[in-house]
């Protein structure tokens, strides 16, 4: 029994009981469906589920979110569950959370709420406590401007006076300048990741982002393909929020760089769109995607859809991708021991990022993805580009033929590698001033 001041530290787990509105506007997503990962959501913030109602309405309530009379009936199963924490599936308007509240006389969030609770929570790097920071913020200012428009009169005069207003603009300034501060620090990140993409360019490494729904099991493919645990892998939502970049070793001796993202989720709030933007910009650098969907979920469609959402957000919708099923091993016992060979079919390989089946097929597969993209070349170089040569060969599949006075390249290799050998090729042939190369 741990002693009585260990207890009294330990705040009880809040009950939260689930609301939402089935608008029938979702596509592919139900009411209940969205409320499933809701609790799912509330559990990984440290709450209690206590109960869960929904309610089809053509249009949200302005006023109450779900109807008045099933707004009503909330104080029923308040009396019933004791609940002290009220979660709204969408995101709710100051007066609609102001209603709540009175009438059930709890706390009330939204889902954007609550999803931002879940990042600040689990933000552990200082780039991930800015980006998080920076979220809450804008999701607070506009819920501030128009709770007070009350007392925001703007014709001035008798009524219009008073401590309020200043109040108002007082918090209005702190929030803007502390935004302000954010997006300063956060465009440091950005810099600080571009110098970083720009030193992996000059080494002309393949570059490869991993995106996907969160808890599809990114960072449990990541560590299996470098054979180490270089990224956090834990089985609950967004256990992964900042960027982890490691080498992999691929097909034909060749290598890239992969990079585990920030998982996508349902509704995702756009203010985390926003701040994560520096992090996520780490997708729009790579050459190629891999898209890992949790293949056992029967919610995987409309997880894709999320995802392609948010890519085309970034501008990086129509990158090329390779599609990875993961948890094969629930779906087929021959995947559970990680031996039997995976097929890839139509750009998807199923692979079990935990038993290691298919990982050998995947490895192959963004092998010829990335070669797919190589240019052709066939030029001269002279024998001094010696340490260029070394770089085609780990980076392409080439023929070298050694002439008297230079090295005759022919194949294919990745475009930056391409555009840094005409240009090498093209100074060596102005140097010869219209000899033949040989």
């Amino acid at each position: 029994m741990p002693p009585r001041s260990l207890i009294e530290l330990t705040p009880p787990a809040e009950k939260a009981f689930l609301i939402a509105v089935d608008t029938g506007d979702d596509s592919g997503w139900s009411a209940n469906d969205s409320l499933v990962e809701l609790a799912n959501l509330a559990a990984t913030a440290g709450a209690e589920v206590v109960g869960a109602e929904w309610q089809n309405r053509r249009h949200v309530d302005p006023n109450w979110y779900v109807g008045k009379g099933k707004a009503e009936e909330l104080v029923a199963a308040k009396n019933e569950t004791r609940f002290d924490l009220l979660v709204a599936d969408d995101e709710l308007s100051p007066g609609q959370q102001k209603s709540l509240e009175s009438l059930l006389n709890v706390k009330v969030i939204d889902r954007s709420r609550l999803i931002l609770d879940i990042f600040a929570l689990h933000a552990r790097t200082h780039e991930g406590r800015l980006q998080v920071e920076l979220a809450q913020l804008e999701y607070q200012l506009p819920r501030l401007t128009r709770l007070w428009t009350h007392l925001s009169r703007t014709q001035g005069g008798i009524g219009s006076r008073g401590p309020g207003e200043s109040q108002l603009e007082t918090d209005r300034r702190i929030i803007r300048d502390r935004i302000k501060k954010m997006k300063g620090r956060v465009e440091d990140v950005r810099r600080s990741r571009e110098t970083t993409a720009r030193g992996r360019d000059r080494r002309l490494m393949a570059t490869v982002g991993i995106v996907g729904y969160t808890n599809a099991g990114k960072s449990t493919l990541l560590n299996s393909l470098v054979g180490s645990e270089v990224a956090l892998a834990e089985d609950r939502l967004f256990a992964t929020l900042d960027p982890t970049s490691r080498q992999v070793r691929l097909g034909d001796g060749q290598a890239a760089i992969v990079t585990d993202t920030v998982g996508f989720i349902h509704k995702l709030p756009h203010q985390l769109v926003d701040a994560f933007r520096a992090t996520l910009e780490e997708v729009n650098r790579a050459d190629v995607l891999l898209e890992v969907v949790d293949a056992a979920d029967a919610h995987f469609a409309e997880h894709r859809t999320t995802v392609q959402t948010v890519l085309d957000e970034l501008g990086a919708g129509d990158k090329p991708r390779l599609v990875v099923f993961n948890k094969a091993d629930l779906l087929d016992a021959s995947a559970r021991n990680g031996d039997t060979p995976a097929p890839a079919i139509a750009g998807a390989v199923f692979v079990s990022a935990l038993t290691g089946f298919g990982l050998e097929t995947l490895r192959a597969e963004l092998a010829a993805l990335l070669a797919s993209l190589w240019i052709a070349v066939d030029v001269h170089v002279p024998y001094s580009a010696g340490e260029l040569l070394a770089r085609i060969r780990e980076r392409g599949t080439v023929e070298l033929e050694y002439g008297n006075r230079d090295v005759r390249v022919r194949g294919r290799i990745a475009p930056a590698l391409a555009g840094e050998l005409e240009r090498t090729a093209a100074t060596w042939a102005a140097s010869l001033g219209g000899t033949e190369p040989g």
